[in-house]
């Protein structure tokens, strides 16, 4: 499991507390002021200043939060061994005016459900409109939000849209590729798509919202036809970098929704999202009713769920 601990103003983990409101449980350690688990993570701040996350998206959460941080005055970050690393792939202060390609994925951390990428073209007169639609960062909005904003953007402006099925993840992560370079290739795929849709204009920039340091990110690729920009930048907390990843990132989650809904009518019952122990909960009943093989076509295989689904079923029998 991995394990992340940052060390984080007061300012920044009660904005936490109340990012994470949906997500907070009931029991704290000792210490602690509050203890969330989004998909994938578990995040615990304690009065000391000291945010430990905890689980498969560990690194991803709390990247979120240093980069938010390192935007504040530097006077309020208290320690410079947490300062995120800016690389020449960084973007520029004025990006958020100018014409750009962002892209996103969502599902990575859920159990069930499909990965989705979408990549969505925001030339900068579009801008306004964007913010008008209410675009900003999908995890702030819930669902309903998210569907009737994702029905007016796709009117609005050029999108490319991927969504990979359980059953094809399996298969490619079972033959050895790793669920980063997984995402890799579907944002690559994505842009791609974009960007020969949008010809003859061209993006200023392409923002991808960063999962994995661009060594690495670019690493992926390098068996594939990667997408081309005059400009190529990675960020963590993309969102709020520029309004094309926030789209994107809406783009995604309606497609993440709609298969969800999808799947809890082929399952007969409603589906949890995340990776909690409700997530176990309702595998264990899946397999009850529709066989262990059926998780193949609803889940991520290889998740630790899979094998808490099997541990309370042979407690029942």
């Amino acid at each position: 499991m991995a394990n992340v601990v940052l060390q984080m103003n007061t300012a920044t983990i009660s904005e936490m507390n109340t990012y994470y409101q949906s997500s907070i449980g009931a029991k704290m350690p000792q210490g602690a002021i509050f203890s969330a688990k989004p998909p994938g993570c578990t995040v615990t701040a304690y009065k000391s200043g000291k945010v430990l996350f905890q689980g498969a998206n560990a690194e991803t959460e709390a990247n979120k939060w240093q980069s938010r941080q390192l935007n504040k005055p530097a006077s309020t970050v208290p320690s410079r061994k947490n300062t995120v690393k800016h690389h020449s792939y960084s973007p520029p202060p004025a990006i958020g005016n100018m014409s750009v390609i962002g892209s996103d994925e969502v599902g990575t951390g859920d159990y069930f459900g499909p990965i989705t990428v979408a990549a969505v073209y925001a030339a900068a007169d579009k801008i306004p409109l964007l913010k008008e639609l209410g675009v900003r960062d999908s995890k702030h909005l819930k669902d309903p939000q998210i569907m009737e904003i994702a029905s007016q953007l796709k009117h609005a402006v050029p999108f490319s849209l991927l969504v990979l099925d359980n059953e094809k993840y399996n298969k490619l992560q079972a033959g050895g590729m790793s669920q980063g370079k997984i995402k890799a290739y579907l944002h690559n795929l994505a842009l791609k798509k974009l960007i020969e849709k949008i010809k003859p204009e061209e993006a200023e920039a392409v923002l991808i919202d960063q999962f994995a340091q661009p060594d690495v990110f670019f690493n992926y690729l390098k068996d594939q036809e990667m997408f081309e920009c005059k400009n190529i930048f990675l960020s963590t907390g993309a969102e709020s970098v520029h309004v094309s990843v926030a789209a994107a990132s809406i783009l995604a989650r309606a497609a993440f929704v709609k298969k969800f809904e999808e799947l809890s009518d082929r399952a007969g019952f409603a589906i949890p999202k995340g990776a909690g122990p409700a997530v176990d909960t309702a595998a264990a009943k899946l397999i009850e009713r529709k066989g262990l093989g059926s998780l193949d076509s609803f889940t991520k295989l290889h998740f630790a769920n899979t094998e808490k689904a099997k541990k309370i079923l042979n407690r029942k029998r």
